[in-house]
């Protein structure tokens, strides 16, 4: 095999492409967060463009802090939701003006930054086998598919949604040409990432989206309705503004909320680790490489990243967040993991939230457009977590592994549709997520209590 035909199947994290191919690679792991990390910045009402920044930002620190040996993005979490928006509503409730709200709310950002980065100190001191014993496979995995399938009907709402300002009457017509966009969006990125080989296979998660413009464009010319977006955010209307920039203020209401809420992202975290070791490790295997990237025993640097990471967007005022599983996602499918493809796309992040007609024209794209590629984005999600029980080799008729898988199923996947994923609970509103996490090691460390060694264990050896 040629060197050439090596790098068509896809660079490892320390490899680095081209610069053509870099940044085109790049460009296509901001477009994979974008949709995600600015939906958490509408909806709990952080600036759109200081979100992007402080993901970019963040992302570099968290490389640089793990050694350049970890491909992971980090972008906005839903975990944190509810409880950012809860801290906002009762800080306007008082009268206070956005930025004020935002303010309370990065302080408990910033503290629930510190759970992560002591998790990760204890897994150094004590090693992962301390972690593997509270987040076995039988928990990251099923939070995994939970995460996945919690989004899914953000997924479907942004395939169908219907443009501001339609008339009643032609909602119905207009819905199907939504439907119609974001199929073939859909279509088009499964179909490319099946068929195209070498390099072009390794931008299908733009070639879709590309795809799906164009169709947009066609449907908007002879339909007259316009699917394409408007940014507005008062930060100035030229071509260079900077993101608006805020600094924390102490609140120990917004600690109590928000800090809690890092104990979802650390199961959330470790099996995104997971996912990585798995596939980078096959990826290897593939390309005839006798090195060994040992991801997983990076855990602890990990979650102490994931903390300073969560500390550093706080500070300049963006949301909570993690290493996003969307673009692990992208990596898998473009089998391309190479840190300095994810330094240049967090760079890349950091200019954008800075030219106005950049940012206005990655938020244009539409909805249906954006829907689409969300359902084979955040189904793959939930299919990186059954690789995990598979790889680790869970035994699906082990009754301990059955209650945690289930109950954790439920809890993540019936909280976000019965009560909009935050579950009522002895008058506190717990995130599904969160809570599904919580119960599943809680109830781990419950039925382990006094266990004997299984004859089969997650690594397929016997235990003596």
């Amino acid at each position: 095999m040629s060197q050439n035909e090596v790098q068509s199947i896809g660079y490892l994290p320390d490899e680095r492409p081209p610069f053509f191919k870099l940044v085109l690679y790049a460009l296509q792991q901001v477009i994979v967060m974008f949709p995600a990390t600015v939906t958490v910045a509408i909806i709990t009402g952080f600036h759109i463009s200081t979100t992007i920044f402080a993901s970019g930002l963040a992302t570099f620190c968290f490389i640089l802090v793990t050694g350049r040996k970890i491909p992971l993005y980090y972008g906005s979490s839903f975990s944190y939701i509810s409880a950012i928006a809860g801290i906002m509503a009762a800080k306007a409730a008082e009268g206070a003006d956005l930025n004020t709200q935002i303010q309370t709310a990065q302080f408990g950002i910033i503290m629930s930054g510190f759970v992560s980065i002591f998790a990760g100190l204890i897994i150094k001191r004590f090693g992962t086998e301390s972690i593997e014993k509270v987040l076995p496979a039988t928990i990251t995995g099923p939070i995994a598919m939970s995460i996945g399938l919690t989004l899914a009907a953000n997924a479907l709402l942004d395939a169908c949604a219907v443009p501001a300002g339609v008339a009643e009457e032609s909602i119905d017509l207009v819905r199907n040409y939504a439907w119609t966009i974001s199929l073939i969006t859909l279509l088009s990125t499964i179909f490319f990432t099946v068929y195209l080989k070498g390099f072009a296979g390794q931008l299908t998660l733009l070639f879709g989206p590309i795809v799906g413009c164009l169709v947009t464009v066609l449907i908007s010319k002879f339909t007259g309705f316009d699917f394409f977006r408007t940014l507005s955010e008062g930060n100035g209307t030229g071509l260079f503004a900077l993101p608006v920039f805020t600094l924390p203020k102490p609140s120990l209401a917004a600690v109590a909320a928000i800090m809690p809420i890092a104990i979802a992202t650390i199961p959330e975290s470790t099996a995104h680790l997971y996912q990585l070791d798995i596939y980078v490790n096959n990826l290897a295997k593939l390309k005839k490489s006798e090195k060994r990237y040992n991801i997983a025993d990076k855990l602890g640097l990990n979650l102490m990243g994931d903390g300073i990471a969560d500390i550093v967007s706080a500070l300049v005022g963006g949301p909570a967040g993690t290493n996003y599983g969307e673009n692990i996602s992208a990596m898998t499918i473009t089998r391309v993991f190479s840190v300095p493809v994810l330094i240049a796309a967090s760079i890349i992040a950091m200019i954008i939230s800075c030219f106005r007609p950049l940012i206005n024209a990655i938020y244009a794209i539409p909805q249906p457009v954006i829907g689409g590629l969300e359902i084979y984005l955040f189904g793959a999600i939930a299919a990186q977590g059954i690789a995990i029980m598979v790889d680790k080799k869970v035994d699906f008729f082990d009754a301990q592994s059955i209650a945690l898988i289930a109950s954790i199923m439920v809890i993540g996947v019936g909280g976000q549709y019965a009560f909009g994923g935050s579950i009522p609970f002895f008058g506190i509103q717990v995130p599904c997520i969160a809570g599904a996490a919580i119960f599943g090691i809680v109830l781990n460390l419950l039925l382990s209590f006094g266990k004997k060694p299984a004859l089969s264990t997650q690594n397929g050896t016997e235990s003596k």
